[in-house]
């Protein structure tokens, strides 16, 4: 029996690399696309060029177990105000690029009536904040999709899963260092990630006082809200 294969689309992140390893280590075969191939391993993937995406899935060499969306665009809340190009720029990658690639495998997957889609979104979309407006909205559309993706694949045999990090001690959060306590290491994402792909799990939390922190945050009324610097 050959081994299930996972395709990593952002393979060069920090979180991307300790997911490879963690799959790898109990019997995957490894798909690793990134934007700049550096080796013949490497697949070439850019999240923001539509157009490439149906080709990209036509070409692989075989329709993968499990499909991992890792890549993304940090953009803060004065970077978004100041320039709205880099905005949009930002959305295409973190909401568009993400609907289009996996608009073109869930499809494939759907066929073959079996697989995993794992998508990355974040805590920043589940309530619009100044510090991250312009990425928590992307990251927000992220996971409607996801949800919806899920209902409309539940009979088809392809399971979505939504992860939900948090901070994340990665090179991308390097420049605005993140309480510790709050702050996951990229191999308990990927720790998290493994254990939620083998429970079948829908959405996961990746250190469990986020869905607490979350839900308060969610509730402080627009009032207080809007006085508050989050």
């Amino acid at each position: 029996m050959s081994a299930k294969t996972i395709l990593i689309l952002g393979a060069n992140s920090d979180m991307a690399k300790a997911i490879a390893k963690e799959f790898k280590a109990v019997g995957f075969e490894l798909m690793l696309a990134v934007r700049q191939p550096k080796n013949e391993s490497e697949l070439a993937f850019d999240a923001a060029d539509f157009a490439s995406h149906e080709a990209f899935v036509k070409n692989l060499k075989a329709i993968p177990d499990v499909v991992v969306t890792a890549f993304g665009v940090l953009i803060e809340g004065d970077e978004s105000f100041n320039s709205p190009k880099e905005s949009l720029e930002s959305t295409l990658v973190n909401y568009t690029g993400v609907v289009s690639i996996l608009g073109h495998l869930s499809k494939t997957m759907a066929e073959r009536g079996s697989g995993t889609i794992i998508g990355i979104s974040s805590v920043a979309g589940e309530r619009g904040r100044g510090s991250n407006y312009v990425y928590g909205s992307a990251k927000a559309g992220v996971t409607a999709y996801l949800d919806g993706l899920r209902n409309y694949l539940a009979d088809k045999g392809v399971h979505v899963m939504t992860v939900k990090p948090g901070y994340v001690d990665t090179k991308m959060k390097a420049h605005k260092p993140t309480p510790g306590i709050v702050t996951a290491s990229p191999e308990q994402v990927a720790k998290a990630i493994l254990r939620g792909y083998k429970n079948n799990t829908d959405t996961v939390y990746v250190l469990w006082m986020w869905r607490w922190i979350m839900l308060i945050i969610r509730t402080i009324p627009e009032f207080i809200f809007k006085k508050m610097s989050l």
